[in-house]
């Protein structure tokens, strides 16, 4: 309903209650019918949830199949070694999210506990649950808004609607309607759920309650929307479909053939499982998600809080960054950044108010006495502290602090004896002192009340021709996205009111600046093929100026142009346009809709509830720790526990170093894979069969276990230097098929050859001839993990837990060959002479290893450079460009 565009006595009446109030009994069946003022449905995911999330893949569900086939034959050992990498599995994946869940519980902030209402004209303090519509409720400095209301009085309001709107400056509020198509930015005679009361004080109806207020609507569109799956996720099920399909087909192929050559039925039956333990890579699951965890440790030391595991690949896979302006790339608090007395401007460059009152200012004097009066009124004419209140005036005591003014003592020496305070329609305020009167307020309005201006030789009068060079330099402040404020005095005993007869001392100009880490952050994430798009409630003129000076350049759309938009036409300007102003929640999620359906894989950044939706619908959402609104931080993947930019980018970088890592073993287990089923099925149509599932599976656990997981440790490399890969071929590439097929033929041929050597035509597989290809499979294995890392260009000799892992590996081995264990893996205890059989297939497989890495490598290489070379030119533009936003 538009309550904004009625009157108050309208929205009473409509409510059934007046500016007294609702009797207790009233509001007692309001209650009960409306429910309590909350947000449901947001209090992070479950215990049981999180477990069973971990087997809702594809793969998992065909390692399940394998495991009870195996019982079904009476494999018992099989089938119990594939539950317990399945149960380890899904038991580490729920430790990683469940304590990612907890973390975020303690993040949470509780708002509003308790709210003033009137109840029959009696003022009194409720629960702020306990509100219903028609409750009249008073609000004032400090107060978080408990509901959305309709204002009935607003004494000198101003409101951060940051968390809701995106707008970074407080607005001015009043009581009086609005048109009905006025955006939700600029509804004045509002208040709304979860906002902060920055200044003044107010008498407000309540319109609206718990999920049907504005917070609410967002907070229904995120319980509806589906966590999207991660690219790597696609590529996983994608590939335990295609491996469950291959394994039926070579069953269905192998088990008639076998029982048409008389081999009989379980015998056949125990080749087709050792075929599928063969193709089915068990340790991809457990191996993927360890390295996932891996990478969420060290980001959890760099300050980014992961949620779910395969956000963190994901992220690396992005080549769009969707992100808010306010406390994302900006600080998130109003700085002075220039100031200007009569022809002459000072670059302030003023800390925060949290710097500033922290600074000494021994070192800091200021040396013109036209900035010092400047600077003294602005602290002076002002209601903050430097701890406390409206962000703007917070500023304005910084920055007198900062140039060295004293400002405790400069109150006591001119107290305050009575003042004119702020409105939104007079737009200035003034404070009377013993000997004079200062005012400040928009510049236009300052200026207008003055007869004269303070020269560098005192006060001289306002002609015409000193007015416009006034109006010019206002006009280069707001040009720079400077919010301008103009400041003025006059003596006590002047003729006229308060704010007549002004001497216009000059200007202030603030800004919410970039972070300083932000620049080179976005410069990075464009050399690494990724666009960085701005999305901002701010006005078009402040957006594109912050966006300059971050590396952003672009022409601006705004939210209503977007609304305008069919969605076709939307999708080509998103590929156009990286800065996007006064956007609402629903611009937010047409425009990432529109990068999603043109192929690409956006991560959205933010704080504030407006953000939740994009977040919740993004490849990747990334929420603030420290200003991100709860709601955010629910619909988020990963969140900055620094809100800083340049934890994005190096999250970003761990991101792609995990999917180049999960790249290297997903290749060594495929081959491995692919080796293991041909050398099975080609000789059981010899009649053997070469190797049982547990000796399989035990070379997929040793192999596939901790030498796969040392991998997810490797080195980044040049991770931030390719562009994107694409989504639409997934982590099974060319590289990685040349790689497995390569590989692959090479072991099966070496090994088969070892087979029928060892053999020396046998009718059926000796324990011996089995246990030879058995632990060539392994020592194989280890060989080529020195190999794929060095065809993705990982030095050899830089990985510790490499080695120690090979070296456990390869002890587990021997335990199997010369302990009682062998008397499970039907294995036999190998000579000397075996071992030398061993090392001449290890050195003739070698070279071959070597030639297969090395063209996987060169083809990389050039893939690398020719997308190095096509962003070249884009990136050198980004590196050379001048620095002219810098000043402002």
């Amino acid at each position: 309903m538009d309550w904004h565009s009625r009157s108050g006595d309208e929205v009473c009446e409509e409510l059934e209650t007046t500016s007294a109030g609702l009797a207790p009994e009233e509001a007692a069946e309001r209650l009960a019918d409306v429910g309590p003022n909350e947000i449901t449905g947001g209090h992070g995911r479950g215990a049981l949830r999180i477990f069973l999330a971990q087997f809702s893949s594809a793969l998992i569900w065909v390692l399940l199949v394998a495991a009870i086939l195996s019982f079904a034959i009476g494999h018992v050992v099989d089938a119990v070694l594939i539950g317990i990498i399945l149960l380890l599995n899904g038991i580490f994946g729920f430790v990683q999210e469940y304590r990612a869940e907890q973390s975020l519980e303690a993040l949470r902030e509780m708002a509003a506990p308790d709210v003033r209402v009137r109840r029959d004209g009696r003022e009194e303090r409720i629960e702020a649950t306990d509100l219903v519509p028609g409750d009249v409720v008073l609000v004032s400095q400090g107060d978080v808004v408990p509901a959305d209301a309709r204002l009935l009085e607003a004494h000198n309001l101003e409101v951060d609607e940051a968390a809701l709107t995106g707008e970074s400056v407080p607005v001015g509020k009043d009581a009086d309607p609005v048109d009905a198509e006025t955006p939700l930015a600029e509804r004045e005679s509002m208040l709304y759920k979860g906002t902060n009361v920055t200044r003044g004080r107010a008498v407000a109806v309540v319109v609206e309650t718990g999920m049907e207020t504005e917070m609410g609507e967002i907070a229904t569109a995120l319980i509806g929307a589906e966590d999207p799956q991660t690219p790597l996720q696609r590529d996983l099920d994608r590939l335990a479909k295609r491996l469950g399909i291959g394994v039926v087909g070579l069953s269905a192929l192998i088990v008639p053939l076998l029982v048409f050559q008389g081999r009989g039925l379980v015998q056949a039956g125990l080749t087709a499982v050792s075929l599928a333990v063969a193709a089915i890579p068990e340790g991809l699951p457990a191996v993927v998600t360890l390295t996932l965890a891996l990478g969420v440790r060290k980001m959890a030391g760099e300050n980014a809080l992961v949620r779910t595991l395969p956000a963190v690949e994901a992220l690396g896979a992005v080549d769009v960054v969707c992100t808010d302006k306010t406390g994302t790339l900006t600080e998130g608090e109003m700085r002075v950044r220039a100031a200007w007395v009569l022809d002459e401007e000072f670059e302030v460059g003023a800390p925060t108010a949290d710097d500033a009152a922290d600074a000494t200012n021994s070192d800091a004097t200021v040396h013109e006495e036209r900035l010092e009066r400047l600077l003294e009124i602005g602290a002076l004419c002002n209601d903050a502290t430097i701890d406390d209140g409206d962000p703007t005036e917070r500023a304005l005591v910084a920055a007198a602090t900062a140039q060295g003014l004293d400002v405790d003592s400069r109150r006591s020496e001119r107290p305050r004896r009575d003042e004119v305070p702020f409105t939104s329609e007079r737009r200035r305020m003034a404070t009377i002192h013993d000997d004079a009167v200062y005012v400040k307020g928009a510049p236009t309005e300052i200026l207008g009340r003055s007869t004269r201006v303070l020269g560098p030789d005192g006060p001289v009068e306002m002609d015409e021709e000193t007015k416009a060079r006034v109006e010019a330099q206002i006009d280069a402040f707001a040009e720079q996205a400077l919010r301008v404020l103009g400041f003025a005095y006059k003596d006590r005993d002047d003729d006229g009111g308060p704010e007549s007869n002004l001497v216009f001392v000059g200007l202030q100009g603030l800004i919410d600046p970039p972070r300083e880490e932000v620049k080179s952050a976005i410069a990075d994430t464009h050399r690494a093929g990724i666009d960085v798009k701005m999305i901002t409630g701010d006005n078009a003129l402040t957006a594109r100026a912050i966006a300059s000076q971050v590396g952003i350049e672009s022409d601006v759309l705004t939210g209503q142009e977007v609304e305008a938009l069919d969605d076709d036409t939307l999708r080509e300007r998103v590929e156009e346009v990286d800065v996007f102003a006064r956007a609402e929640p629903t611009h937010k999620v047409r425009i990432l809709d529109a990068l999603q359906s043109n192929g690409h894989a956006v991560a959205m950044t933010g704080d504030g509830v407006n953000d939740a939706p994009a977040l919740k619908n993004a490849d990747v959402g990334i929420a603030m720790g420290v200003r991100g609104t709860d709601v955010a931080k629910q619909a988020s993947d990963i969140i900055l526990l620094d809100d800083n930019y340049a934890t994005i980018r190096n999250a970003i970088r761990r991101g792609r170093m995990i999917f180049d890592n999960i790249w290297k073993f997903v290749a060594y287990l495929l081959s491995a894979n692919a080796a293991e089923v041909a050398v099975v099925f080609i000789g059981s149509l010899f009649g053997y069969l070469v190797l049982p599932a547990v000796q399989l599976l035990w070379i997929n656990l040793l192999t596939d276990g901790l030498p796969a997981l040392a991998l997810g440790t490797d080195p980044a490399g040049d991770v931030m230097e390719r562009q994107p890969r694409e989504r639409v071929v997934g982590i099974i590439d060319a590289d990685m098929r040349g790689f497995i097929a390569g590989a692959g033929l090479t072991a099966t041929v070496l090994l088969l050859g070892l087979l029928f050597y060892t053999l020396d035509g046998a009718p059926s597989v000796t324990p011996y001839a089995m246990t030879m290809v058995f632990t060539g499979f392994v020592g194989f294995e280890f060989v080529k993990l020195y190999v794929v890392r060095w065809a993705r260009g990982t030095p050899v000799l830089t990985n510790r837990w490499l080695a120690g892992a090979v070296a456990t590996s390869l002890a587990l081995q021997l335990a199997v060959l010369y302990t009682p264990l062998n008397d499970y893996f039907g294995t036999v205890p190998l000579s000397l002479a075996d071992w030398g059989l061993l090392g001449v297939v290890f050195v003739l497989g070698a070279p071959l290893l070597v030639l297969v890495g090395w063209l996987t490598r060169r083809h990389d290489i050039e893939h690398h450079m020719a997308s190095k070379s096509d962003s070249a030119p884009e990136s050198g533009a980004e590196d050379t460009e001048p620095d002219s936003t810098e000043s402002a």
